[in-house]
């Protein structure tokens, strides 16, 4: 929504420091992914731990506006808390009309309550106040009823003035105490804190954090049980040198030359309750009733938990990380290795850390990849960004993992991860995995999202609306209403899934080269970019860029190489031809936030999307003097064709080269670190849309000499260092 923008539309206070609290969670309610996105990445500046697991956090934030809807929120992500009896009311006079509804804490513990802000004049009338049951309310509006405040929610009131507005904290009119620095008294252990988006926007402006009272929407702890069990630890991060742990009394100092890191052993209680029944290494299955849509960041629960009453329904089910004997004596709890220094630095872009092709945790990666594929069939995007996250840091790191301390301290890693590792180390397999993999539903979603063309929206919708289980399917019943690409797609459905060797993504690169200097002249320079430059010894398609250091050279000349492959048979389809960049000049587009189309990915070169085919084979002789309507047996594959103007050369082949997740980090990291929008089409600023010439093109005498050069002013231009194709293997 667009005026959810305004609460990160200021520029962050390099002095707020947020390293004291404990994991934030950012509730996605009435906010687009994109501000969910630049929200976790502005805590996380200011020294906050951000955390995707609902159920570890203490802290979280959202764009609510009553305590009803915050407990409505946690409970539909599974966590149950038991009430404190704090939060914010919203009650109105049938008095006054016109007046602001002004939340005000309420105090539900016995004893003295905490001390609360004093409010006096708001827009000269004097508040109506009232006391009942020992509970201030502050009376305003006209009358309705508990429904309707409730329902007042953000899709009738901007994130910006439920945020700021609801309560007029930068009035004259407020007499406060003077502000205290927010302390670890503040978050006692196991309980929770779900705070207004205004908080942090006040914080952020102030420079310095606030105090919670008069933000906090619900409160509550987590249920305890009478025997407490003993977590793995967590290594808690905060910006620079300063590092942090919930449990400061059971800290364990790691001596790896590393500063002030330490590894904290972390104890979490919770209600009492049976343990699971554990047969042959099985686990008692989850009451279904317990079970949760996996499709906002849920996982089922491995093995090792704690299984609830079924008469408390306040008790969710958790399974705890255990240090077994074996561990001690192997040394992996108490000895781990050298810590590398990205995460010591804790650095949150995948852009900013050499990612290797293989890893020595390949096989731990390729478990969550099938989890993160089911997030993105099931459309979740954020569990999709999360399991990005965490892979690309998995990958980076350069040992074995032996244990689930070093997963929770590596950037992008939480408990979640940590959980899935213990589980699959210790028993080998992931029960998530295992259920992902024999479910009918995500089997036939996977058959169709591999169809050219098809995204999982258009596959879920076959599956679930049209009632489709198998390819046939859609060709008996759904070919008229393709598309002609997506006809395409399933025409050589299986072709395409066939991997391309290196040896022949040289040779289709020979080729198009051949054709391109046809066209034009001895000037022209392709690079095969994608997964064959960063190393991989087979690909999925080739992608190709084509430039020229005469801008003239390349205008519409898409067109004119798609011509003449076509002509000499090695195209036999084109599935898309984009002429956008030449359309305008091929100067860079401008940049403009209001008109920017979110999820697209995509940039605005010149660009061909094909089907190849090697038109000569083997027997090709003899079988046409059989049948002169032989068949070609060669297979299809699937080509990528890239038009860049030498201006923006760098940008094109730095972003076609990298992996996902590194494109993607490589545009947040422009966006909070520069404000700038890179893609490969080039950089602009956010502000004024003006294009930045990092590859100096402008000036004739300093322009690239080649194009690896300009790849790597796009690295310095942007303050990264340059890493090799072979080092962006995030996935």
């Amino acid at each position: 929504m667009a005026e959810s923008r305004s609460l990160l539309g200021f520029a962050p206070v390099p002095k707020l420091n947020l390293s004291h609290l404990p994991e934030v969670y950012v509730l996605p309610v009435h906010l687009s992914l994109d501000n969910v996105h630049a929200l976790e990445d502005r805590l996380a500046d200011a020294g906050a731990t951000v955390t995707y697991d609902i159920l570890s956090a203490r802290l979280i934030l959202g764009a609510l506006t009553t305590t009803k809807r915050a407990k409505f929120e946690l409970h539909s992500r599974g966590l149950r808390l038991h009430d404190l009896g704090t939060g914010i009311t919203l009650i109105r006079n049938p008095v006054m009309n016109g007046a602001r509804i002004l939340p005000v804490p309420i105090d539900g513990k016995e004893g003295p309550g905490r001390k609360r802000r004093k409010l006096t004049l708001v827009d000269g009338d004097e508040h109506n106040s009232t006391v009942l049951d020992g509970v201030l309310h502050t009376i305003e509006s006209e009358p309705v009823g508990e429904d309707d405040v409730a329902t007042n929610s953000m899709s009738q009131l901007s994130v910006s003035h439920a945020s700021t507005n609801a309560i007029d904290l930068s009035s004259d009119n407020l007499e406060l105490d003077e502000l205290e620095p927010i302390s670890s008294s503040e978050f006692p252990k196991n309980l929770v804190k779900v705070v207004r988006m205004g908080w942090f926007t006040d914080s952020m402006k102030a420079g310095t954090p606030q105090r919670f009272e008069s933000y906090i929407l619900y409160e509550g702890k987590v249920p305890v049980r009478s025997e407490s069990l003993q977590t793995t630890g967590s290594l808690y991060h905060a910006r620079g040198d300063a590092v942090r742990s919930v449990s400061q009394e059971s800290s364990q100092n790691i001596d790896n030359n590393s500063g002030d890191l330490f590894y904290a052993n972390v104890v979490e209680d919770y209600a009492e309750g049976e343990r699971p029944e554990v047969s042959n290494g099985k686990r008692t299955p989850t009451p279904s009733s317990l079970r949760r849509d996996v499709h906002v960041r849920r996982f089922r629960y491995p093995p090792q938990q704690v299984r609830p009453r079924a008469n408390d329904p306040t008790v969710r089910p958790v399974h705890l990380l255990r240090e077994t004997t074996s561990e001690h004596d192997e040394g992996v709890s108490g000895t781990l290795p050298e810590i590398p220094q990205w995460v010591k630095e804790n650095k949150i872009y995948a852009c900013e850390r050499s990612t290797p092709l293989y890893t020595p945790n390949d096989e731990f990666v390729s478990q969550l990849e099938k989890i993160k594929l089911e997030r993105i069939l099931k459309g979740d995007e954020i569990g999709v960004r999360a399991y990005s996250t965490s892979i690309a840091s998995i990958r980076a790191y350069p040992y074995e993992l032996t244990s689930s301390k070093e997963i929770v301290s590596l950037p992008g890693c939480d408990h979640k991860i940590a959980h899935l590792f213990y589980e699959w180390k210790t028993t080998g397999h992931i029960q998530a995995v295992d259920d992902v993999q024999a479910d009918p539903a995500l089997r036939a979603l996977r058959i169709f999202y591999n169809i050219w063309g098809v995204g999982a929206k258009t596959a879920r919708e076959f599956y679930f609306d049209k009632k489709r289980k198998e390819l046939d399917d859609i060709i008996e019943f759904e070919w008229s209403s393709l598309t002609r690409v997506q006809q395409i797609g399933l025409k050589f459905y299986e072709e395409f899934e066939l991997k391309i060797p290196r040896s022949e993504v040289e040779y289709i690169a020979s080729i198009v080269t051949y054709h391109a200097k046809k066209v034009v002249d001895d000037g022209i320079e392709c690079v095969v970019v994608g997964g064959y430059r960063r190393g991989r010894s087979e690909n999925g398609d080739v992608d190709i860029i084509v430039s020229h250091r005469e801008e003239s050279a390349t205008d519409h000349v898409i067109n004119l190489i798609v011509t003449a492959l076509e002509t000499a048979r090695w195209i036999t389809h084109s599935l898309s031809i984009i002429t956008a960049n030449s359309d305008r000049g091929q100067q860079p587009v401008s940049y403009k936030f209001n008109a920017e189309k979110r999820g697209t990915g995509f940039d605005t070169l010149d660009k061909a999307l094909v089907v190849w085919q090697d038109p000569v084979w083997p027997s090709m002789a003899e079988d046409l003097a059989i049948n002169p309507k032989a068949k070609n047996p060669n297979v299809h594959r699937r080509v990528d064709i890239i038009i860049s103007p030498w201006r923006t050369v760098g940008c094109a082949v730095a972003g076609w080269t990298s992996g996902t997740t590194f494109q993607r980090d490589l545009r947040r990291y422009a966006k909070h670190r520069k404000g700038w929008k890179f893609d490969s089409s080039g950089i602009r600023e956010r502000g004024t849309g003006r294009w930045v010439d990092v590859e100096c093109w402008t000036d004739i005498k300093t322009r690239a000499k080649t194009w690896q050069e300009a790849e790597k002013r796009v690295f310095e231009g942007l303050g990264l260092e340059y890493r090799e194709p072979w080092e962006r293997n995030t996935g």
